[in-house]
């Protein structure tokens, strides 16, 4: 057998449409409006071919500089050995979809103005620097409160 060294070339997984959503394509996907400095994933749809980016990009993050009537230019920065090169790509809109890479932190942003909020309110200071997940307290079992139990299993019976 040959070897296929395609623009597509092992892109069986890839591009395939998952289970149960193949067929016409969502309508908010072209309703959907992106502005420049959005962020959006790169996701190829593989039931559209025109605007389709190249294999690598696909699953890659960047940001809108371009917006035109069907498709949307996405800036993306591709590692070159030791270097990131800026890629500028022209891609239809069925082929990206914002991204969900800001939600935390933007949550998170609220979260620390409204407890700074209600600390100048109250008089009082407030910790909104993230910590890393401390050790678990130490804990003192007693074995005369609570004796160890032995646990053996059932012996197998037949009932035939």
């Amino acid at each position: 057998m040959g070897h296929s060294y395609g623009k597509r070339a092992g892109t069986r997984y890839a591009f395939s449409r998952d289970f149960r959503k193949k067929g016409v394509i969502a309508l908010g996907t072209y309703l959907r409006q992106y502005r420049v400095g959005d962020i959006v994933d790169i996701k190829v749809n593989g039931a559209v071919q025109k605007g389709m980016p190249y294999k690598v990009y696909h699953g890659k993050t960047g940001v809108v500089y371009n917006v035109t009537k069907s498709s949307v230019g996405v800036i993306i920065y591709k590692k070159v050995w030791h270097r990131y090169i800026e890629k500028r790509l022209n891609i239809r809109v069925e082929h990206i979809q914002p991204s969900r890479s800001r939600e935390d932190f933007l949550k998170r942003v609220k979260a620390n103005a409204e407890a700074k909020k209600q600390a100048a309110a109250s008089g009082t200071t407030v910790q909104v620097k993230r910590l890393p997940a401390q050790p678990r307290e130490a804990r003192t079992v007693s074995l005369t409160d609570v004796p160890p139990e032995t646990v053996t299993p059932l012996a197998y019976e037949t009932t035939i």
